[in-house]
């Protein structure tokens, strides 16, 4: 810790640094930021946060980091009149690094930050966490003075679909996981097991195959259930769990979920959880995990958390989980919507459970030191400057 700390002195004081995301609402991008948040506090930085709340603003908090509540997400032309607004808070609170994480609240930023004295300004830092539609809208990613990319799939992303961004402004930064939280040989407690196996019985039953994400259509759930479909009518006792909350917005979607399986006649087979803050625990009940998203992962969080725990996953080679996968299980991987090919690897990891090696590959705390290794010399860079 003191050599980290003693990093981030280089810039005569402590920095104050100010994340920008929609909302702290749940999700791999909101749960980055409040680690990047937590980690500033640690070392003894200054960390702000601006969002339009949810249920992680008290854990972001409880850090030691300030939230600010502003509708920066909210998809109005009435949020361009944040942008004076957010020129001012970045000039009172002296910020030395400014850093968005999503578009709208990209381009507020942007707004605010091109009409401030170049010599004074914070630092513009942009992440891309996602494989975003190609536009003029998505572009105000890559205007970053440091642009993130949170796998080598997205640094290929951009330098392909964006070719005028300077590959010298690309950090490539892998997302990580703590291996604490999602250690190897995890056991679950007496408690939560008596508490879980009374809530979904059938879990007893057979092997548990289990497939994390929101109920979006992206996730692949059709998929998924095709294969416990074709497990059971081939004679496996499978049963298919399903992690993850409805999207307000989606709720069609994850009724026709529910109506496909009733159609299939595989109601005690395939269950539904909604959402769960105990994944770990339920990876370490599951035999396999899947990620079967039919759009490109950005990175594939899900991937590494289960591997980490030496839990064998399977998944579509391509994005990010086929760049996790490559590295860490490449008989995971398996040819994108080809559901032969899932099926009989699925079979293949059932009769031959594979051994998931350790690895050192996507930690948490290498994410962490490399990104506020970032912050610390882009702000001493531009003191240097002055």
């Amino acid at each position: 810790m003191a050599a980290a700390v003693t990093a981030g002195s280089a810039t005569g004081r402590p920095l104050t640094v100010l994340q920008l995301l929609p909302d702290l609402r749940g999700g791999g991008v909101e749960r980055g930021t409040l680690e990047v948040a937590d980690e500033l506090v640690r070392r003894g930085h200054r960390s702000l946060v601006i969002s339009n709340g949810g249920e992680l603003v008290q854990p972001l908090e409880a850090g030691g980091s300030e939230h600010l509540c502003w509708p920066i997400g909210v998809k109005s032309l009435r949020t361009l009149a944040l942008v004076p607004g957010l020129r001012r808070l970045l000039r009172q609170r002296q910020v030395d690094i400014v850093h968005a994480r999503s578009r709208l609240p990209a381009w507020i930023l942007w707004l605010a930050w091109r009409g401030m004295d170049p010599a004074r300004r914070p630092r513009l830092v942009t992440t891309v966490h996602g494989l975003y539609s190609v536009s003029r809208y998505s572009a105000v990613m890559t205007r970053g003075e440091r642009v993130i990319a949170v796998s080598e799939t997205v640094r290929d992303y951009i330098l392909r679909n964006y070719p005028e961004t300077d590959p010298g402004r690309i950090e490539l930064i892998h997302r990580g996981v703590d291996r604490d939280a999602f250690p190897r040989g995890y056991t679950p407690a007496e408690s939560w097991r008596t508490t879980w196996y009374s809530r979904y019985p059938s879990l007893r039953e057979g092997p548990v195959l289990t497939l994390a994400g929101r109920l979006t259509r992206l996730k692949g759930h059709h998929a998924f259930i095709d294969l416990v479909a074709a497990l059971r009518a081939g004679g496996r006792p499978v049963t298919g769990l399903i992690v993850g909350g409805e999207d307000p917005r989606r709720r069609g979607y994850a009724a026709e979920l529910r109506q496909r399986v009733a159609e299939l006649g595989l109601e005690r087979a395939l269950l539904f959880t909604g959402q769960r803050q105990d994944i770990r625990e339920i990876y370490a009940v599951s035999d396999l995990v899947f990620s079967l998203s039919g759009k490109p992962e950005s990175f594939g969080r899900t991937v590494v958390e289960a591997l980490s725990m030496g839990v064998p996953v399977i998944g579509w080679d391509h994005g990010g989980v086929g760049e996790v996968l490559a590295r860490l299980l490449p008989a995971g991987a398996v040819p994108l919507n080809d559901g032969d090919a899932l099926l009989r690897r699925t079979v293949d990891f059932l009769e031959r459970p594979p051994v998931v090696a350790g690895f050192d590959d996507f930690r948490l705390q290498t994410m962490l030191d490399k990104t506020l290794m970032l912050y610390q010399a882009l702000a001493a860079d531009r003191n240097a400057a002055r």
